[in-house]
């Protein structure tokens, strides 16, 4: 069974960061397409970063340049970096696997397998 658990939350001032894991397991983690998404209260949820076999990554234009998207296949870990931190950015994060080696568009819908979450929370 696909297991997913996201870390690494919290509650920062505006410009802080944090470093959000997600530990993985019971799928050939090296060999897919992993994600992190985010949901805000009464929005849809919405692709953060996407990063594949080859590890080559997507961003949502409204996190470039601040979030930073990596994995260890050894340890069956993903991880979004999280820099320069904004309210707008407030949400639950989650992350996702789809079984597929390239990460061909953002849609949550793409995906069959999530994590339970972690909060972020940026005050200005």
């Amino acid at each position: 069974q696909v297991q997913l658990v996201e870390s690494g939350g919290g509650s920062v001032q505006a410009g802080g960061s944090l470093r959000l894991s997600c530990v993985a397991s019971a799928y050939p983690f090296a060999s897919v397409c992993m994600g992190w998404f985010r949901q805000a209260p009464g929005k849809e949820r919405e692709g953060v970063a996407q990063i594949d076999v080859s590890s080559r990554t997507n961003y949502a234009d409204s996190v470039k340049g601040r979030f930073t998207i990596s994995k260890d296949n050894a340890k069956r870990i993903l991880y979004l970096q999280l820099n320069s931190l904004k309210p707008e950015d407030t949400a639950m994060y989650y992350c996702a696997v789809k079984w597929s080696v390239q990460c061909l568009g953002s849609s949550p819908r793409q995906y069959p397998y999530w994590g339970q979450g972690t909060q972020v929370t940026a005050s200005s």
